[in-house]
């Protein structure tokens, strides 16, 4: 089984808006939270706080821990090709807070846009599922 350790962050505006980035490989989309895999010997606030730059043109300061999400991808489901083992992921997730930069759209990623939005808007957006985990994270769903 290959395991995967990846950071994100649920980062919210004064106006209740939630900062997500648009998700593009594989021939698969949608929105998500910003942020993404560490690094070899990578610390994950490090990771997530990198991450967000990366996808969103933001500097964030990491508030907190809110959980941790496991999963197991099956072989058969996992968006690399041939692959023989399922995949575990481990997703960490942080509260956090914009502390400089300007939004910008990440170039040569994952990650193809990054926008802000209203949580009622959420409903019709096509998302990921990490993003409604992350929001009950939050106490924002």
């Amino acid at each position: 089984m290959d395991l995967r350790v990846a950071a994100y962050a649920v980062i919210t505006d004064d106006d209740g808006r939630v900062l997500l980035a648009h998700w593009n490989e594989s021939g698969r989309s949608g929105w998500t939270l910003p942020g993404g895999g560490l690094e070899p010997g990578e610390d994950p606030e490090n990771a997530v706080r990198r991450e967000v730059t990366e996808e969103t043109g933001y500097r964030v300061r990491v508030d907190r821990l809110l959980g941790i999400h496991s999963r197991v991808i099956p072989a058969a489901r996992r968006l690399t090709p041939h692959e023989s083992d399922p995949l575990h992921t481990l997703r960490v997730v942080y509260r956090a807070t914009v502390v400089g930069g300007r939004l910008r759209h990440e170039t040569d990623g994952s990650t193809d846009r990054a926008e802000w939005f209203a949580l009622d808007r959420l409903d019709g957006l096509q998302r990921v599922r990490l993003v409604d985990i992350g929001l009950g994270m939050a106490d924002l769903a």
